[in-house]
């Protein structure tokens, strides 16, 4: 095996990197390929085992499956970089996925559904509708007007007192709609105000600990 290749498995998955065993399903390649695209770019290498051990692709039949989840399986269409490697007697494959400029990317699952997947560590998870609103609103490139009315004022205090909120604790405390809601939370993250954190307990926001302490208080 190459230095390139060891390196690169050795780090075990990540943000940017995602291992397949194989490739069965057409529709799993496009769920990765999807997030990858929504999120930060990344590589996925195919024929490498989760724990990092090489066990090779079973047959060509595999570069056509990844090209089928790109065309058939993605919308838009995703663009993407295949490579061949040799480790030993084995090939594996590597499919390097920049990141999209026409957010949100969708996959279609085996039940006809296109949904938006993003990256978040290891993991592939489907956005939530904050989210969603943050790249609607990014893909316009106009900018970002917020008023600081009672809502984004009593969101402040109680981040600043509490550490984080979910959507449904903001907007109950808030007395508003969670299309309000959401629509608050997505314009402050665009402005770096606030946070989106991915834990046990789903979406949480917090305060961007690198915002203007002035816009804060």
């Amino acid at each position: 095996m190459d230095k390139y290749l060891k390196d690169l498995i050795s780090g075990g998955e990540n943000q940017q990197l995602d291992f397949k065993y194989c490739v069965s399903d057409s529709r799993k390649i496009a769920k990765t390929l999807v997030a990858f695209s929504n999120s930060d770019g990344g590589k996925l290498l195919i024929g490498v085992k989760d724990n990092g051990k090489i066990s090779g692709i079973r047959s060509e039949e595999e570069i056509y499956m990844v090209d089928t989840a790109a065309q058939l399986f993605c919308r838009p269409e995703i663009n993407y970089i295949i490579r061949q490697h040799t480790a030993g007697h084995k090939t594996l494959l590597e499919v390097e996925v920049i990141k999209g400029e026409k957010r949100p990317y969708q996959a279609k699952d085996e039940n006809g559904r296109w949904l938006t997947y993003f990256r978040h560590k290891d993991q592939n998870l489907i956005a939530n509708k904050v989210l969603l609103l943050v790249w609607k609103k990014q893909m316009k490139k106009t900018g970002v007007i917020v008023k600081f009315g009672a809502a984004e004022h009593l969101l402040m205090n109680y981040l600043s007192e509490n550490g984080s909120v979910t959507l449904s604790k903001f907007r109950k405390i808030a007395g508003i709609s969670s299309r309000r809601a959401e629509a608050i939370l997505a314009n402050l993250i665009i402005l770096k105000i606030i946070i989106m954190n991915i834990s046990d307990r789903g979406y949480t926001y917090e305060l961007n600990p690198e915002a203007p302490s002035d816009i804060i208080h």
